[in-house]
């Protein structure tokens, strides 16, 4: 006799990784990864708190949550910590959603988010893109039922690029009912430049079913540590801390998030630099003829429909690991993580030798 294992777990989705690089000098922009190396400062505050790693780490991320709401003008209690945002989001969706529940999301995005969903015994509700590959708020809205539980909006959305307006959000949030939990994904905040983009604290402000995550891992560039946050009402804040896994924080990790948190200076500055190449790729590849959405995060998205499997395996010809998304369907595609100089250099001359149609 075998165990017995859930038979929801037969149609749940796998989450796929970006590919890593290949030897011979290749560059990695599947993942949407920082290119440059930890901030000042962290590998030294990492080093010493190696020392104390015979230890349980601070369940109660004590130094950090300091940090966090002293940066953000945030109470400590307003803030729950994991093993990255998407962490937080699993233990966030545990805390709220019971089998019979629905969960709205766009579809393409994240694509943790019917994973998420579907561990928790909810129903995972996707609703397609609108042109532009942005988020459909109409459709998403008429989407809702008296089962509906939670809906998750991403911006900027991943894998497609576009940021959510912060005054659409507004309007979409005081239109549904006030019992529905709205989660603000703001994985890629740090990188986006669009003045008119959703500011998911601000809609936070005085609501409390609104959640916005953020992570340590794109700008900050400690996606090896696993670090990110949710930000919501402290009654919901405190659920989360209690169905989040005890000591999912390391204390490396914690120890490197406040060190960078302090390398503001920097930070931005490396922020500006990607965003920078980032415009520079997208108009290139606009000029040789494609359909790139507006990209607000440290990635782009390069549409490519029946051709995104020859797409992904021109790019790793070349040396340039990418990712593709192969559904067979009309969104399928190919995200780009903004890398090193030489690495943009060489996506924009593979472009130019790919297929249209």
């Amino acid at each position: 006799m075998t165990v017995r294992v859930r038979p929801s777990l037969a149609s749940l989705p796998r989450y796929l990784p970006g590919k890593p690089a290949s030897l011979g000098g290749s560059y990695k922009l599947s993942s949407n990864e920082n290119p440059y190396p930890p901030l000042p400062g962290v590998i030294e505050a990492t080093a010493k708190a190696s020392s104390l790693m015979n230890r349980y780490p601070d369940m109660a991320n004590s130094a950090i949550a300091a940090a966090v709401a002293n940066r953000l003008s945030v109470d400590h209690a307003q803030l729950a910590f994991g093993a990255g945002s998407v962490a937080v989001l699993y233990s966030l969706l545990q805390a709220v959603c019971e089998p019979g529940d629905e969960v709205i999301f766009a579809w393409r995005s994240f694509e943790a988010y019917p994973i998420a969903v579907q561990l928790t015994g909810a129903t995972p509700v996707p609703v397609p893109l609108a042109a532009g590959a942005v988020h459909d708020l109409d459709a998403m809205r008429a989407a809702v039922s008296g089962m509906t539980r939670v809906i998750l909006l991403c911006s900027p959305n991943n894998p497609t690029g576009p940021a959510l307006s912060n005054d659409a959000v507004i309007d979409f949030v005081d239109s549904v009912p006030d019992d529905i939990l709205i989660v603000l994904d703001e994985a890629y905040v740090e990188f986006i430049t669009d003045p008119q983009a959703l500011r998911g604290l601000e809609v936070l402000g005085g609501r409390s079913n609104i959640a916005v995550l953020r992570t340590f891992s794109k700008a900050y560039g400690l996606a090896g540590l696993r670090i990110g946050y949710g930000v919501t009402d402290p009654e919901l804040a405190a659920a989360v801390r209690a169905a989040s896994l005890p000591f999912g924080v390391s204390i490396l990790a914690s120890a490197a998030a406040i060190a960078s948190l302090a390398a503001e200076e920097e930070l931005l500055a490396r922020v500006a630099d990607l965003t920078k190449a980032r415009g520079e790729l997208v108009q290139s590849l606009l000029d040789l003829g494609f359909d790139v959405p507006d990209a607000q995060g440290n990635f782009l998205w390069l549409p490519a429909g029946p051709l995104a499997a020859d797409y992904a395996k021109a790019f790793a010809a070349g040396g340039i690991a990418v990712r593709p998304f192969l559904a067979g369907d009309a969104w399928d595609g190919i995200r780009i993580t903004v890398g090193e100089r030489e690495a943009n250099q060489r996506v924009i001359a593979i472009a130019g030798t790919l297929p249209r149609s």
